[in-house]
């Protein structure tokens, strides 16, 4: 047996904590970026006028150190855990919750999640956090921390479409999914789609695509073409910033795809906001 990291629940948890406070308070780089670039090439005044808004608001945010928007989302945490690294002090998921309670708590986030989806009670402390956890050759963790507003999430959809689709029923899903949702999920947004594996794969990594920085493209040229593809359709529609009509609906559109049955294709849509808060860190060597 090699020879083994420890990492304390301490230090995770320590680490979520700042995770959630500067995911909500800091709009990261790529973002920024990609709404100045929006800003720039919009042509309808109303929408230049929001642009200009959303980055006065990411201004005021970082200086004040206060959220981006009121929704401060359900805390979406991905980890990926190195096969040689032992947790001390505690257990992993405890750790996140503590961190992320901490977090909400001191940085007077948005307390968002109900403890039985029927009965609708607070749970108070924003609490649990939905993790996904892979196990990965290696030494380290790596923790990425996704706030998700709820209304970007309830317009997300998901879809079994048969082989016969092909890429242009998948296209036709993704653009359609955009239109029903209109102003919806606050657009600008951000298009995370899913091609493949099985009903809840697809909606996996539609999400996991969200997490790819802002303006790269994929590794494979025909999926980057798809890519571009669907964004072109999506600002086709017109919908614009925060629905008042423009030509910038999405800022970029995500494609993650995973080998499938002979008989599926599964597609799924996660959309994000324009208040596209992530942040990764990594523990251990």
């Amino acid at each position: 047996m090699g020879i083994r990291t420890r990492i304390s629940a301490g230090e995770i948890a320590d680490k979520v904590y700042q995770l959630c406070m500067d995911a909500n308070f800091r709009l990261s780089g790529d973002m920024l970026g990609a709404l100045k670039n929006a800003y720039a090439a919009e042509v309808s005044p109303v929408a230049k006028e929001v642009f200009a808004d959303l980055l006065e608001n990411a201004k005021i945010a970082l200086e004040c150190q206060m959220p981006l928007c009121q929704d401060t989302g359900v805390a979406v945490v991905f980890v990926e855990l190195g096969e040689d690294v032992e947790i001390t002090g505690g257990r992993l998921h405890d750790a996140i919750h503590d961190g992320m309670r901490k977090g909400y708590k001191e940085g007077y986030l948005r307390k968002s999640m109900v403890a039985n989806p029927l009965k609708r009670v607070n749970t108070g402390d924003n609490t649990p956090a939905i993790i996904h956890t892979e196990l990965i050759p290696g030494s380290h963790v790596r923790i990425t921390f996704m706030a998700k507003g709820g209304g970007c999430e309830n317009m997300s959809r998901i879809a079994m479409l048969t082989p016969a689709d092909g890429r242009e029923g998948v296209v036709n899903f993704v653009v359609e999914t955009v239109r029903i949702a209109k102003a919806n999920p606050c657009p600008p947004i951000i298009v995370g789609v899913g091609i493949g594996g099985t009903f809840d794969h697809a909606a996996l990594i539609a999400k996991k695509s969200l997490l790819r920085p802002l303006g790269t493209k994929h590794d494979d040229p025909d999926t980057a073409d798809l890519e571009k593809e669907m964004l072109e359709r999506v600002n086709d529609l017109g919908i614009g910033a925060q629905g008042l009509g423009g030509r910038i609906t999405a800022l970029g559109v995500h494609v993650e795809w995973s080998p499938c049955h002979i008989a599926s294709l599964p597609v799924a849509v996660n959309i994000e906001c324009h208040a596209h808060r992530v942040r990764t860190a990594v523990l251990g060597i």
